[in-house]
Parts: structure tokens; C-alpha cells; sequence
């Protein structure tokens, strides 16, 4: 252990001791104050040596510019996930809690050179296609049927009412699903993320996005699912399968919690309700100090090597935390000096994000239309009573409760077979559940805009 890195305790509850233990990630200590064990962290140097679970061991990149080497040094550095020796070893079952969110999948995510081109051109090719009218469109009328569920309430939980459910439907709609298979596709990533049931979530979300495919096979739309099947990179599918399984799954998770986070900064800090208008700003302020991934971006050396003269082994987990990096005594000055989106919580690199606008516009629609609707929303309990939800990769608020005047919610306009952000919702209307099945959320959400 080196004189200089004696000068900080871990952080209280942190069962490190010394710089020769993990650091967990996990544990409501953690939740509670992430940016201390960052700080803690960054006494190891550029990377330092963390515990994803019980046994689960991997390094963490802290600092910016290693993270950027990293992400961008596609030759070195590999994202197919059966290079984790680790894995490979039994030293983590399959059963691991995070084994779901680092086991291989045959997706554009865990895939690398000419497999990884194929795959992600494909998705970009889709995502490019969403047009951000008819995104804003869909997504307010879904947060319109959302807040109608609580607005003569007075009060809501902002994230279980609305932040959660959010993306989810408008992902719905851009993915072209019918009423039942959108049911299931809801169940599946809810229960993913959650850990409730898990197993049998994800086989139904599998499943669901299957029957999917072999509907868009033979009655494709206007939607991301049939412009990925026409695609030129002629995807299998099994490839379409995983392509859309990770987009749902992998673009819910991060947004719910950029949604909440967002609100949660506007609701917290005078400023923004001072100044007013500032949901841009916040949102931005939100990806560089609470960003929705954490620390993510899984990468394995491809032999043994070294990160900013750090040693790495090959094939040992390697993972960025965007929130340390962009949090960094390095990045203060940039920040300063306006450069506001340099941040890293789109990652960067070839992996990067491939659908940050998509996210970005749906955010602000959402937040806009959520305080036109009521205007006086304000946050229900002190600040420092609110609890974040335990994990190693997110960071998410368990609830953000909040009151307001009651509003007496409006009646849907009309049928929105010309409106869906994809030209779904015509479809989706052609395959809802018969008189006496059992409707889902999304069901329920159609019936809405047709009353």
C-alpha cells in the first residue's frame, strides 16, 4: 500500500479496509452515497478493484480520460462477454444476480469487429428512422393517460406513476407491439430490473418479443421493428430477437431513471423553479453528476495489458463508472468553461448509445408535459428521506412522491391510428385482447385513447 493512499477511510458502512480490499457496489450504503465511494475510489489511481455482488470481483475505471482510452480502443479492449475468465471459471454462476446484465448475448452490444459493424449499423439505421414528431406526439398522449391515473389524486409517486411506466409504453409504440404481445413485453422488463421473479421474466419478454418477429415477418409496419427486419444487414430471427430484446430491455431501465433523476433535480433545486424553464439544463446537470448507468460499459482485455499504467489481466471484467469520471477533479474545468455534454453518460466509442435522442427528446416531452399538467407539483417528503434503489449499475430513485392541486383528468381526444410514433397503434388496435380476456397495461392505455 503506497504513503499516499492512507489519507481517506473508506466510506462508512464500506467493509474495504485498506486499499488491498473490493470496494462494493452494492448495499443501500452505497445507494445512499455513491460519490463518496467514488472519492474513495479515485485514491487507487485511474482504476481501482470492486465487488459487483458477493464474489463478483472487477476493476472500475474512475478517471475520464482512461475511460475514454478504454471505450475507444475497440482492439485492445473486447465486449464479447465469453471472454470473462471469471465466468468461465464457475467463480460466477449463471444465477448471480448480475449475471442477467454481463452474460453474453448474441446482441450488437456483447459482439466485436465485423459482427458488432453488422449489428449496430442495423440498429442506427432503424433508430434514425423515428421521427420526432410523431416521438413527441406518442409521448404525450401516453404521459396525458398517465397523469389522468392520479391527477384528481393531489398526489402521486412520480417515478412508480409515471417515470417506470413512461418508457415502456412509448417504446411500445415505437416498436410497433399489439395489445397482447405488449402486455408481456411490459410484465418481462419489469420483472427483469426489478428482481421480481426474474427467471420467468425474462422468458416471458424472450418469448413475447419472439412472436413479435414472426408477426412482423408476415405483416410488417411503420415501425423499429419492421425497418430492423428490412434492414440490408438481413438479420436471422434469433439476431432480431436480441437486437430487440436488448433494445427494449437496456433503453427502459436507463430512462425510467433519467426521467426521475431529471425530476428529482427540478424538484430539489431552487434554481430551476427561480429561474424557470430550465428542463434542458437540468436534464444536462442530471447526466453529468446522477447519470441513469452509473457504471456499465463491460469490456475485457484482450491480453494481459495495462489502463493509464494501471495492469489489467486478459479477460478480467472491466467496467467504467460514468458517474465517477464525470464527476472528477479533471473534467471541473471543461465544465466550467461550457463545454455542458462532454460527459460520458452515453458512454463513447463505438458502443456508445445509439439512441440518446430518442431518450433526450422523450425526457423533456415528458417533464414538460408533466408540469404543464400541474403546474404546482412539488416534492411530498424532505429531500433526505428519499431512497435509492440498491445495484451496482444504476442510479434510481425507489420513489419520488410528490402532491399537487388535483386536476380532473381530460377525456382522450380521438383513436390514434394516424398518431403512433411508429404507425403502431393502428395495429395495436387490430390485435387487442377480445371482450372477457384479461387486459394488460398497455390494453388498458389503448382502450383509454379510444373512450
Amino acid at each position: 500500500m503506497d504513503a499516499h493512499d492512507t489519507t481517506s477511510a473508506p466510506p462508512p458502512g464500506c467493509p474495504a479496509h485498506g486499499l488491498s480490499g473490493r470496494v462494493p457496489l452494492y448495499g443501500p450504503e452505497f445507494a445512499a452515497d455513491p460519490q463518496a465511494y467514488y472519492a474513495y475510489l479515485r485514491q487507487y489511481g485511474p482504476t481501482a478493484p470492486v465487488e459487483l455482488a458477493p464474489g463478483v470481483e472487477a476493476t472500475l475505471v474512475t478517471d475520464y480520460a482512461a475511460a475514454l482510452q478504454l471505450l475507444q480502443d475497440s482492439g485492445s479492449f473486447r465486449k464479447d462477454a465469453r471472454r470473462w475468465r471469471a465466468f468461465n471459471e464457475g467463480k460466477v454462476a449463471p444465477d448471480n444476480p448480475v449475471a442477467p446484465l454481463l452474460a453474453y448475448r448474441p446482441n450488437c452490444m456483447f459482439a466485436d469487429g465485423a459482427d458488432h459493424l453488422r449489428l449496430r449499423q442495423a440498429v442506427t439505421d432503424s433508430m434514425a428512422r423515428v421521427d420526432t414528431r410523431r416521438l413527441s406526439r406518442s409521448t404525450e398522449q401516453i404521459s396525458g393517460y398517465l397523469i389522468s391515473q392520479f391527477s384528481a389524486r393531489g398526489s402521486a409517486d412520480l417515478l412508480g406513476d409515471y417515470a417506470k411506466q413512461l418508457p415502456l409504453f412509448v417504446f411500445n409504440e415505437l416498436f410497433g407491439c399489439p395489445a397482447d404481445i405488449g402486455d408481456r413485453v411490459l410484465f418481462g422488463i419489469s420483472g427483469m430490473f426489478d428482481g421480481i421473479n426474474a427467471e420467468k421474466a425474462t422468458e416471458v419478454l424472450f418469448q413475447a418479443v419472439g412472436e413479435l418477429v414472426t408477426l412482423k415477418r408476415s405483416r410488417p409496419g411503420d415501425d423499429v421493428t419492421s425497418w430492423l427486419m428490412r434492414h440490408e444487414a438481413g438479420l436471422s430471427d434469433e439476431e432480431m430477437v436480441h437486437q430487440l430484446a436488448l433494445l427494449l430491455g437496456a433503453g427502459a431501465e436507463p430512462l425510467r431513471n433519467l426521467i426521475g433523476n431529471t425530476l428529482h433535480r427540478l424538484l430539489t433545486h431552487e434554481r430551476y423553479a427561480r429561474e424557470g424553464g430550465l428542463i434542458d439544463e437540468a436534464l444536462d446537470d442530471t447526466l453529468w453528476e446522477n447519470p441513469p448507468m452509473a457504471n456499465y460499459a463491460p469490456h475485457y482485455p484482450a491480453a494481459d495489458t495495462d489502463l493509464a499504467g494501471q495492469p489489467l489481466e486478459e479477460g478480467e471484467l472491466v467496467l467504467v463508472s460514468f458517474a465517477a469520471a464525470n464527476t472528477g477533479p479533471a473534467l471541473e474545468a471543461s465544465r466550467q468553461a461550457g463545454s455542458n455534454r462532454a460527459h460520458l453518460a452515453w458512454s463513447a466509442g463505438p458502443h456508445a448509445c445509439p439512441s440518446k435522442e430518442p431518450a433526450r427528446h422523450i425526457t423533456v416531452t415528458a417533464i414538460e408535459n408533466l408540469f404543464n399538467e400541474l403546474p404546482d407539483v412539488r416534492l411530498a417528503v424532505p429531500e433526505d428521506s428519499l431512497a435509492w434503489r440498491p445495484g451496482p449499475f444504476h442510479r434510481a430513485l425507489a420513489t419520488l412522491p410528490a402532491r399537487f392541486t388535483p386536476v380532473r383528468p381530460q377525456r382522450a381526444s380521438g383513436p390514434p391510428a394516424a398518431q403512433g410514433t411508429a404507425g403502431s397503434a393502428g395495429a395495436a388496435h387490430a390485435e387487442a385482447p377480445r371482450p372477457g380476456e384479461r387486459s394488460g397495461l398497455w390494453s388498458q392505455f389503448l382502450n383509454w385513447l379510444t373512450r
